[in-house]
């Protein structure tokens, strides 16, 4: 399908409910994106603009989709994508050119190795008992190229890999297909409960608290990665001027919108003769970058100053009651929707 707008991979799932998606649908819609259809399952429909297509999907598939340009972006964590890449590499001899253009701060998970809580104390200790006690290593995963290469880097580092070379990636307790390595079933959740039951010998995780794993008897031995939501291109996009240029429209705006997340603008007015007094407070308060936005009047000024409310030092309001000490009057406080300095925010 030629479509001469941008392709955005819209992922299904967590990510699109307004409750749990780290506010996914918000974050678009603060951009100037505002979708319909997207938290309803879609298909998803850019509400106020012409230039983007929505295509749903899991993002599980979208690593693929980014590789054979059937999608232009790609609304993912890096776990997935990671996973389809070396997917393609061990199984296909492929190589996917996947580019993360933009961290969305947002949706951030573990992915981790897990053993019995009874298991060998380190993760080279599990990993020896295990090479020395049997031919065939069991692993439970959904993210079995994940776990693959996580093992077979643990394989090499104590000298085992040529031994365990050999392996296999399958949908659970189906036949070996190998004689002697490593095999990694393939599951479709509750990871942990097949390895607290003696499913299989380790298991690869997503978690963020690591509290449903202690529950079920079980502990962490590594972590492997931690992934979070971003933004993602194959970079051949760039070759395409009119792509990337609506490309680089996509993401100055959402720039904006990520950058202005927990911040407000204080307009403020002062009495002149306060001015002084009030200007070295801002400044003893890193309130202000360069300077502040004064307007001055005849009897009053008015200023405006921008408060990361997560990232500051005093409390919003703190602030706010330090202004009114300070004598300033008619204090609004607006909630920001995008900020962005200058188009130099973008990499390319």
């Amino acid at each position: 399908m030629e479509n001469k707008n941008l392709i955005i991979g819209m992922p299904a799932g967590s990510l699109a409910n307004a409750s749990r998606g780290g506010n996914i649908i918000q974050l678009l819609k603060n951009a100037g994106f505002e979708t319909r259809g997207y938290d309803s399952g879609g298909p998803t429909v850019f509400k106020s603009v012409n230039f983007l297509f929505g295509w749903d999907g899991r993002p599980q598939e979208f690593g693929s989709q980014l590789g054979i340009h059937e999608l232009d972006v790609a609304i993912a964590g890096a776990d997935w994508i990671t996973e389809r890449i070396l997917e393609l590499k061990m199984e296909y001899n492929t190589i996917l050119e996947i580019e993360e253009v933009m961290p969305l701060n947002r949706g951030e998970v573990r992915i981790v190795g897990i053993a019995p809580r009874e298991a060998a104390g380190n993760i080279k200790d599990v990993f020896l008992n295990l090479c020395n006690s049997q031919d065939i290593i069991t692993i439970v995963s959904e993210m079995p190229y994940l776990a693959l290469n996580w093992t077979q880097k643990i394989l090499k580092e104590l000298g085992k890999l040529d031994e365990f070379g050999e392996f296999s990636v399958q949908k659970y307790k189906t036949p070996s297909k190998i004689k002697k390595g490593v095999i990694i079933y393939e599951t479709w959740g509750k990871t942990e409960s097949k390895v607290k039951n003696g499913g299989a010998d380790i298991g690869v995780e997503i978690t963020q608290s690591g509290s449903a794993l202690r529950n079920y008897g079980l502990k962490i031995i590594d972590e492997i990665m931690v992934s979070q939501t971003g933004i993602y291109i194959n970079p051949a996009l760039k070759k395409d001027p009119k792509k990337k240029d609506l490309l680089k429209m996509f993401l100055l705006n959402l720039y904006g919108s990520v950058n202005a997340e927990n911040k407000v603008i204080i307009f403020f007015n002062v009495p002149n003769e306060n001015l002084s007094d009030m200007k070295e407070y801002l400044k003893d308060n890193q309130l202000f970058a360069d300077e502040p936005t004064i307007n001055e009047g005849q009897t009053h000024a008015q200023l405006s100053i921008q408060v990361d409310t997560k990232q500051h030092h005093l409390p919003l309001a703190k602030i706010r009651y330090e202004l009114a000490v300070r004598k300033a009057v008619n204090i609004d406080t607006i909630p920001i929707d995008s900020s962005i300095s200058s188009i130099n925010v973008l990499e390319f």
